[in-house]
């Protein structure tokens, strides 16, 4: 897998992987976009981004700059299913942009930034090389961050996966006024949880991420919904 400038992933098992190279100076004055993608299924390989939700991030105050929101037209057809879970349906995607469009207003409103997601190495990132290959663009050379890796970075002695209910519940985090499985409030509710793992960082002094010897991380299990 080709990866946001020098980032290593390497699958060692069907619940484990390993990150490596990660690398990102000055955590405190960074601008971060949060982001997150809804999806014909939930398989990186095969299936297709039906939205695309982000926020902009200032790294010093956590404040949030801008928001983006937009559904994109598939070439597959969404499972009912998967229609019952996000809320976007066939009909809603029916006319809405393809994918190199709205790659391209992504590109631009995430310029500049440090990406981040949650359960972005194993899902996210790969669905996005994927589908960028499928239409020959080239791919975001961001650097981007994963929640769960930073927070294993903290916290290597936790054997739990860290999954987003986790974290919720690690951080204490209100979800009460966010529509989960939506691009856009999943990236709010990802914010929320990265706000505080910055909060860690800061109070142990810690102003920067580097991994440069691989770190194991627990891949999250998704139930079957097909």
């Amino acid at each position: 897998m080709k990866e946001g400038a020098s980032m290593k992933i390497e699958h060692i098992s069907d619940t484990e992987y390993t990150v490596t190279d990660i690398a990102v100076e000055n955590l405190k004055s960074s601008r971060f976009c949060v982001f997150d993608f809804e999806a014909t299924e939930p398989n990186e390989q095969e299936d297709q981004i039906s939205q695309i939700g982000a926020i902009i991030l200032e790294g010093e105050t956590g404040s949030v700059k801008s928001k983006f929101k937009k559904l994109v037209k598939p070439s597959k057809e969404i499972p009912k299913v998967i229609e019952e879970l996000t809320g976007i349906t066939n009909i809603d995607v029916m006319q809405a942009p393809g994918f190199q469009e709205i790659f391209q207003d992504f590109v631009s409103f995430s310029e500049g930034t440090v990406l981040v997601t949650q359960a972005g190495y194993e899902y996210d990132w790969p669905l996005l090389i994927n589908e960028s290959k499928r239409h020959n663009l080239r791919m975001l050379e961001n650097k981007i961050l994963d929640t769960k890796v930073l927070f294993t970075y903290l916290y290597p002695e936790i054997n739990e996966v860290i999954s987003t209910n986790f974290l919720i519940d690690y951080y204490s985090i209100n979800d009460s006024d966010i529509k989960r499985h939506d691009a856009l409030g999943d990236s709010i509710l990802i914010s929320r949880i990265f706000i505080e793992i910055l909060k860690e960082y800061a109070r142990r002094d810690i102003h920067e991420i580097k991994i440069e010897e691989p770190m194991i991380i627990k891949k999250v299990q998704l139930k079957k919904l097909i």
